[in-house]
């Protein structure tokens, strides 16, 4: 009878996959031991594999670049990384690799920019596009971009009276971008995007503020999806909606030559993930391509803004199985070393999935079991409401304890949890790991960071 963990796992899903396999009872990750990493540093530990970050890129640069040679669309196609998504210095420096460009969304990533160019990791021929709401800080900082002589900042206007702004900090003439304020999904809370301008009143602010400014050339339309880029109807209707005010202005705005289609791919959630990349990237090209084509405008130059696909698959964090718990005689909680709410506080705040195997004891059998974390919190767990299926496991063996990991969690998870800072219940942050490989393709491992400390928590406080 195949009643053994790795049995499930091959009979319910296509496996081993490309970053997965099993040797030896245990998991491999992009041919990494991970029970080679947990000897060495224990648990929980957060690990980033920058190679991976590497691959996303090349992997969207291909499928966009391929879609415009096959339809002859005449733009470029530009790659922007969105530092909210992870603005550590090994990230950033990773992606910038990849002759990419920057989106920004506050004062200090200004400040991040900086220290790159510094540093020599960033061109100041790179476009810095500049999103979001800004305060006076971020306006001043984005000024003295242009005086530093970085050439193609992009401040992407969210409303009216943002444009004032910049003449009051600026002498020269800027290129600017709008966004625009798209309708969100039909079971959304609310109708239209807090963020950016509305459909209908881009052109008339164009007219009367930009058209006839010296100080102001209008270069880009910035269309953001909050669910990202999905092949339904919601999404192609927004991305026409777009194109019509593109091609509008662009009628009587001439420097007009860049669509931001902002709104990322998707990143794996599970084993059984099914996503068509090429024929997406194929089909908003071509779609952009037949509008312009239709309303005899040239084609833009294409903006996408991943933030999550570029860094989401390169993290993940592995925990030991300390204990189980029966609490009734349908219930069994594996109780984990760490707190989902502090170190992967999406799986709380909006039930998001990601990927969990067990790292080792995959010739055990299996049982179905509930996820437990260590506050005192009855929110503090993971099931399968986040989970894609409900969640098995090794059976638990207090002699043969069970390690297991959660993949592609590098996007969000430290900023929203608090990276290096208070947690719930005074859970320590847990040590973080960068995985590398050299020219010959061994494996690199160094710490990021140790286990936060008793001591720095109380210094926050105030002891």
């Amino acid at each position: 009878m195949k009643n053994k963990y790795i049995d499930l796992i091959e009979q319910t899903f296509d496996f081993p996959q490309e970053e997965f396999r099993v040797e030896d009872n245990e998991l491999y990750y992009h041919d990494i031991p991970l029970m080679d990493i947990i000897k060495q540093y224990g648990t929980p530990v957060k690990f980033t594999y920058l190679p991976q970050i590497t691959n996303q890129i090349k992997k969207a640069k291909m499928w966009f670049n391929v879609a415009m040679a096959k339809s002859e669309y005449k733009g470029k196609y530009n790659y922007c990384y969105c530092t909210k998504s992870s603005h550590f210095s090994h990230v950033m420096e990773e992606a910038l690799k990849n002759n990419i460009h920057i989106e920004t969304s506050s004062a200090f990533d200004i400040n991040i920019i900086e220290s790159l160019e510094e540093n020599g990791h960033l061109s100041k021929e790179k476009f810095i596009l500049c999103n979001g709401y800004k305060k006076d800080d971020y306006i001043q900082n984005i000024s003295n971009l242009y005086k530093k002589g970085f050439k193609n900042v992009i401040p992407v206007l969210d409303n009216f009276t943002e444009l004032g702004k910049y003449e009051d900090v600026l002498e020269n003439e800027i290129n600017i971008g709008i966004r625009i304020a798209s309708e969100e999904e039909p079971m959304f809370e609310f109708y239209t995007s807090r963020l950016g301008i509305g459909y209908k009143d881009i052109v008339p602010f164009y007219v009367a503020k930009i058209k006839n400014n010296p100080k102001f050339k209008l270069k880009m339309l910035h269309f953001f999806i909050n669910t990202g880029i999905k092949d339904n109807a919601y999404y192609w209707n927004e991305l026409h909606k777009s194109l019509k005010v593109y091609v509008e202005l662009k009628k009587i705005c001439p420097e007009l030559d860049s669509l931001n289609i902002g709104g990322g791919f998707p990143i794996k959630s599970s084993l059984a993930f099914d996503y068509d990349f090429e024929y997406m990237a194929e089909e908003i090209i071509n779609q952009i391509k037949v509008t312009c084509e239709e309303n005899e405008v040239q084609e833009p130059d294409i903006f996408t803004e991943f933030g999550s696909f570029t860094v989401g698959e390169s993290g993940g964090i592995l925990y030991s199985v300390l204990d189980q718990k029966k609490q009734n005689d349908r219930e069994a909680w594996n109780m984990i070393d760490s707190s989902f709410m502090t170190t992967l506080p999406d799986t709380w705040a909006i039930n998001k999935r990601f990927i969990m195997l067990p790292i080792n004891n995959w010739d055990q059998e299996y049982e179905r079991i509930l996820l437990g974390g260590l506050t005192c919190d009855s929110d503090d767990y993971y099931n399968s409401e986040q989970h894609a299926n409900a969640i098995y496991l090794p059976k638990f063996n207090a002699n043969k304890r069970t390690y297991i990991g959660f993949f592609n969690t590098g996007a969000y998870q430290e900023t929203i949890g608090g990276y290096g800072g208070l947690q719930h219940c005074l859970i320590p942050d847990p040590k973080h790991i960068i995985i590398d490989k050299d020219e010959n393709g061994e494996i690199i491992t160094k710490l990021f960071s140790k286990e936060q400390s008793y001591k720095a928590m109380m210094k926050i406080l105030g002891y």
